[in-house]
């Protein structure tokens, strides 16, 4: 198993690719921590595990609250012994064109992307140090591509992917690998919202090169080869998962068929 032994927490775990990697962490011998705000969505989560034959805890938390993320911590430890891996998955997007955009939603964004992952991996350092850890934090393709109406969102993002390239040189020498996945889009309840029928959700998936939409189970693998030892030579990378979306030149009404 590619984690057997290693204890990881998973933030944003309720759902969508939080709730897909903490099964795939499990199903590979992690015993997993899942943490989020609702607490009946994790245990859904961890039922499921353990129906499997897997290990999880839950901990209601919110991210963006310091000494919230450092219960958090101690309770992993305290449960499991230790702590190996941090998956900094959780995620609010508050949508704001920039020039009317109001200054609370601004800084919402930032308090769970990028503060909360601060948080995290702060908190989490000497637990990684001393077992040579790995973190895996999720950004999105909004942090490296302009997206109208969200500019709190894809700033914080793009933070994200700054703060993980800052970790890995600082921590690199320490043992602990520090990457980024780069989501497009997934089947996940917040983008079935915005994509509430088939219609809305065919279109998307036309503007994808592969054809379709993601299934989070393939962002959870991308993240699970990045927290495994399979990706032991690898930290302060970004490794896009959007079905070839933002390696497409935008040619407009260009056709060459």
């Amino acid at each position: 198993m590619r984690l057997e032994n290693k204890i990881a927490i998973i933030t944003g775990a309720g759902q969508g690719i939080g709730a897909a990697t903490a099964k795939r962490f499990a199903q590979e011998g992690a015993r997993v921590v899942l943490a989020a705000r609702r607490l009946e969505l994790l245990q859904q989560v961890a039922d499921d595990i353990i129906a499997d034959g897997g290990i999880a805890t839950v901990f209601s938390v919110d991210i963006a609250d310091e000494e919230a993320v450092r219960q958090l911590v101690a309770h992993a430890v305290e449960a499991h012994g230790k702590l190996d891996i941090v998956v900094n998955n959780a995620v609010l997007m508050v949508p704001g064109m920039l020039a009317n955009h109001d200054t609370r939603a601004w800084r919402q964004n930032f308090h769970v992307s990028l503060d909360g992952a601060m948080f995290l991996m702060r908190e989490a350092y000497p637990q990684l140090k001393a077992n040579r850890g790995a973190v895996v934090n999720v950004s999105s393709v909004c942090g490296l591509l302009g997206s109208a109406g969200t500019a709190g969102y894809s700033a914080a993002k793009a933070g994200m992917l700054a703060l993980t390239r800052n970790a890995a040189m600082e921590w690199g020498k320490k043992g602990v690998r520090v990457n980024s996945i780069v989501p497009g889009v997934f089947l996940t309840p917040p983008t079935q919202g915005l994509m509430p029928d088939e219609a809305s959700q065919a279109a998307t998936a036309k503007s994808v090169p592969i054809g379709r939409i993601g299934d989070p189970v393939e962002c959870a693998n991308a993240i699970l080869f990045l927290a495994s030892d399979e990706a032991s030579y690898i930290t302060g990378a970004e490794l896009v998962v959007d079905g070839g979306r933002t390696a497409e030149l935008n040619t407009g009404t260009a056709s060459w068929d």
